[in-house]
C-alpha cells in the first residue's frame, strides 16, 4: 500500500468519521451518491447491499472492542462503495481491520482489483470476528474460575456484558452472511473464477463464527442460570442457619426471663445455677433436634 496525494484510477479512498466538508469534497470529486456516504455513518445501519447509477454500496458490520474497567465488544457498520474509478470505505471509528490494510499486512490485497480487494476485506472481517470470539471464550473461562471461588456481582456483571456482546456478534454475523450470499449470486458484483473460491472461504469463516457465537452464548446463558440458582441456594442455607441460631439464642432468654421476674414457687429458685443448667440442657436438646432435621 502506498499513500497517494491525489485520487487515481484503481485507488482506495478511506474515510473515518468524515466531516461534512470532506464528504462534499468526495461527492464532488468522484460523483458519489451522498446517501451512500451517510449510510455507513448510522450506527443502527444493518448489513446490506445496494446499487444505483453504476455505483454499488456494501455495508457490513465490523467487530470492535473497547478497553475500560471491563472489555466490551460491539459492532459498527462499514460502508464499501464501488465506484467507476476507485473503492471508497466509510466508517465511524478507527478500525484495526482497516489499519491492517493500510499497513500492507494483508497479502494479495490490490486496490485495482476491486472485487478481489472487497473479498479480502470481508475475509479479514470474518477472521477478526473469530479472533474476538476466542478472546471472549478466554475471558469467560477466567470469569468462571473466579465465580467458583466467590460469587460476586462484579463477575456476574462482566458475564452479562459478554452475553450482550455475543448477541451483537450473532446478529451482525447473520446479516453479513445474507449480504455475502447476495454477492455470491454474482448479479450485483461481477465475480471471476478465483473470486468464487475466495468468497466461499469468507462464507465458511462467517458461518463458523456464527456457530461459535451461538455455542458461547448458550454456555454463558446456562452458566448464568446455574450460578443464579447456586447464589439463591446459598442464601437459603444462610437464612436457615441464622433462623436456627435465633431459636437457640431465644431459649435462654425465655428461661432467664421467668427466673428474673418475681414469680413464686419456681423450681429450685433459691439456686442461681439452676436456670443456667436448664438453659444449657434446652440448647443442647434443641440443637440435636435441629441437626437431625438438617436445619443447622
Amino acid at each position: 500500500m502506498t499513500k497517494l496525494d491525489k485520487v487515481e484510477d484503481g485507488c482506495w479512498v478511506n474515510l473515518t468519521y468524515p466531516t461534512e466538508d470532506e464528504m462534499n469534497t468526495v461527492t464532488a470529486l468522484l460523483g458519489i451518491d451522498p446517501g451512500f456516504l451517510r449510510a455507513a455513518l448510522d450506527e443502527e445501519e444493518t448489513s446490506r447491499i445496494d446499487t444505483e447509477d453504476g455505483q454499488t454500496l456494501i455495508i457490513i458490520d465490523l467487530p470492535s472492542v473497547e478497553q475500560g474497567e471491563a472489555v466490551v465488544y460491539s459492532t459498527l457498520p462499514l460502508g464499501i462503495i464501488v465506484a467507476e474509478k476507485c473503492i471508497i470505505t466509510v466508517c465511524l471509528k478507527e478500525s484495526s481491520i482497516i489499519r491492517d490494510f493500510q499497513d500492507g499486512l494483508v497479502k494479495n490485497a490490490e486496490t485495482q482489483k476491486k472485487t478481489s480487494f472487497i473479498l479480502y476485506l470481508l475475509l479479514w472481517v470474518a477472521k477478526r470476528f473469530l479472533q474476538y470470539l476466542k478472546q471472549i471464550d478466554k475471558i469467560y473461562n477466567y470469569m468462571e474460575r473466579q465465580l467458583y471461588k466467590s460469587q460476586r456481582n462484579k463477575e456476574l456483571i462482566q458475564l452479562l456484558d459478554l452475553e450482550k456482546s455475543l448477541v451483537y456478534f450473532n446478529t451482525s454475523l447473520k446479516a453479513n452472511e445474507v449480504t455475502l450470499e447476495k454477492i455470491l449470486r454474482g448479479r450485483i458484483i461481477t465475480l471471476y473464477e478465483e473470486d468464487h473460491d475466495l468468497l466461499e472461504d469468507v462464507l465458511i469463516e462467517v458461518r463458523q463464527a456464527i456457530e461459535m457465537a451461538n455455542i458461547y452464548s448458550s454456555i454463558i446463558s446456562g452458566m448464568m442460570d446455574a450460578f443464579a440458582s447456586v447464589i439463591s441456594n446459598n442464601l437459603n442455607v444462610i437464612m436457615k442457619v441464622l433462623t436456627s441460631l435465633t431459636i437457640l439464642l431465644t431459649l435462654p432468654n425465655i428461661i432467664f426471663g421467668f427466673y428474673g421476674m418475681n414469680v413464686a414457687n419456681l423450681p429450685l429458685d433459691q439456686f442461681w445455677w439452676f436456670p443456667l443448667v436448664v438453659a444449657v440442657v434446652a440448647i443442647v436438646v434443641v440443637g440435636i433436634v435441629l441437626k437431625i432435621k438438617d436445619l443447622f
